[in-house]
């Protein structure tokens, strides 16, 4: 089941999931979003409309009291957090921690944007098989930090959480959409959580 935030990549997400033979459902709808068996809270943009939008719909305390495993992708990730500064907004408060933005002084250039290599500090069923080499495709400038909730890691002028997990909360900030063989193991893993 995909939430349709308003500000959501939609199409790709939908597709990468046919491409692995998952059909899915999209909905705003909070009922339908609180009786999944799995959630995923796409996302492109900026975190303050995106937020404006699931709580409108009352969608940001269903997710919060969800139960069922959640993957949030790259904003949706980032609305999995406490909060941000990108318009100083609260977010779903899911998993501790509070996003800033890349210092271009530190990086070269913000948005981080292209393939980058991610560095697995622990094992998860979620990451499962991601190889030995294992590279994702970014799009974003604001980063969360790396906390107990980071699964990988990627270096962009300095470290960041590119995986993260609290509970059944699950956060991708690259694109599994447009990542190759290994986005489409991520989807295919959370699939099977």
């Amino acid at each position: 089941m995909l939430i349709d935030s308003g500000v959501a990549n939609l199409g790709s997400v939908l597709a990468a999931l046919e491409r692995i033979g998952v059909a899915a459902t999209l909905s705003t709808d909070a009922a339908v979003v609180a009786s999944a068996s799995h959630v995923i809270l796409p996302g492109v943009g900026a975190a303050a409309p995106a937020m404006r939008q699931l709580r409108e719909r009352g969608l940001d305390r269903v997710i919060a009291q969800l139960s069922c495993p959640v993957l949030g992708i790259c904003l949706g990730m980032q609305l999995l957090f406490d909060g941000s500064d990108e318009g100083d907004v609260d977010g779903l408060g899911v998993i501790p921690g509070r996003l800033s933005r890349f210092d271009p002084a530190a990086c070269g250039r913000v948005p981080h944007m292209g393939w980058n290599q991610l560095e697995s500090l622990r094992e998860s069923p979620l990451t499962s098989g991601f190889g030995d080499d294992p590279h994702a495709y970014f799009v974003h400038s604001y980063r969360a930090p790396v906390s107990a909730a980071t699964l990988v890691q990627c270096d962009y002028g300095g470290r960041f959480s590119a995986v993260v997990q609290h509970r059944n909360f699950y956060g991708a900030q690259f694109h599994p959409e447009r990542s190759a063989a290994l986005g489409a193991q991520l989807i295919r893993n959370f699939v099977a959580l």
